[in-house]
């Protein structure tokens, strides 16, 4: 329950690529929005729902990018746990964690709302 079809993959890659996002196609399951898939970024939250022999799990995709502060704060809050992404790319990481950086702002304020695993 709650898995993707490779055709709707497939289908994701295809349009990706045509708008030049081709390694977008994973977050497009999630994200909708027209200006979410044309600015390569999350814009609103959203939620994906699955369930295993024991837990029943929602997702909540939040946005990462600094504009969008709010709606990050709206899903994190209705959250238990968090998985925080973040970029691996050479600076990129320094940069997220650092005094002013995203990356350490959306830690803090998932700790904040009670988010502490």
């Amino acid at each position: 329950c709650g898995g993707i079809d490779k055709r709707t993959i497939e289908k994701f890659e295809k349009e990706a690529a045509e708008l030049g996002k081709g390694s977008f196609k994973y977050a497009w399951v999630l994200d909708k929005l027209k200006a979410e898939r044309e600015r390569g970024i999350t814009i609103d939250i959203a939620l994906w729902k699955f369930e295993t022999p024991k837990y029943y799990v929602t997702v909540i995709d939040a946005p990462g990018h600094r504009d969008f502060i709010k709606n990050m704060i709206t899903g994190t809050s209705q959250a238990d746990c968090a998985i925080l992404i973040i970029a691996a790319g050479t600076g990129e990481f320094e940069a997220g964690i650092s005094k002013d950086g995203q990356t350490r702002e959306h830690a803090l304020l998932a700790y904040t709302l009670g988010v502490k695993q």
